[in-house]
């Protein structure tokens, strides 16, 4: 009897798991989602926010957008790390380029996975990677059904 029962509710929860019980479904469209920003002061860098384009289709997400802004507004492209358009602390400039790589990553891993749960930090890129995990929030809220 204890068998059986056991078989049950093994039957039960692959059945809930199998569903989707208890996930969140999303409405078609483009959501924009922004984290907070953050003042890091480790190696003069780090500060700033980051800016997450979502498109979900048929409720999954089918493309992402996702960069990082300076405290003032400045895009954190391909030249984040310089100053004045010169590498001045090679490290630094190292460090920056690694974080701006990650964003990239982070965004195809959430179109392939579909969960920032599934989405792994990038060693190096951590705070890109909270700023990722806020905004994407920030932005699925918006796409609630």
């Amino acid at each position: 009897m204890k068998k059986l029962i056991c078989a049950a509710l093994a039957a039960v929860m692959c059945a809930a798991a199998l569903s989707g019980c208890g996930s969140k479904t999303y409405k078609d469209g483009t959501y924009t989602g922004k984290s907070s920003e953050q003042i890091e002061e480790v190696d003069g860098g780090g500060s700033g926010y980051g800016v997450v384009e979502l498109t979900i289709k048929d409720g999954k997400i089918t493309a992402c957008d996702f960069k990082t802004y300076e405290l003032d507004g400045t895009l954190k492209g391909e030249d984040y790390g310089m100053e004045g358009g010169e590498i001045k602390n090679r490290d630094y400039y190292n460090k920056a380029q690694k974080a701006n790589a990650a964003r990239a990553v982070y965004a195809e891993e959430l179109v392939n996975k579909g969960s920032t749960d599934q989405v792994d930090a990038v060693s190096g890129a951590t705070i890109n990677y909270d700023q990722f995990t806020e905004a994407v929030a920030v932005a699925l809220s918006e796409a609630e059904e």
